[in-house]
């Protein structure tokens, strides 16, 4: 049996969208975050999937929606990522 990207138990977890979506707005750190580290706000604001993740290990992380809304300026719709970082966030409401 060949192993490919998804069966290949050295590999390590999924990522998250495609590099080749890094040139695109918003998206820099596009492909370089896995499955556990969603769920992702980068497509609310019009950014490529993978990008502005709200976990870390499988569990939600505030300080990763205080980065979201703190980089929001660089995506396409800068509204779209606010409005999903205080869906998953709503204490970070002013």
């Amino acid at each position: 049996m060949a192993y490919t990207q998804s069966n290949n138990p050295f590999s390590g977890p999924a990522k998250v969208g495609d590099t080749k979506d890094q040139d695109e707005a918003g998206g820099s750190n596009a492909g370089t975050y896995g499955e556990s580290d969603g769920p992702f706000c980068g497509p609310s604001g019009g950014s490529p999937a993978g990008t502005y993740p709200m976990g870390k290990d499988g569990k939600k992380d505030i300080g990763r929606g205080r980065a979201a809304l703190a980089y929001a300026n660089k995506a396409p719709d800068p509204s779209g990522i606010r409005a999903c970082v205080l869906r998953n966030f709503p204490q970070l409401k002013k």
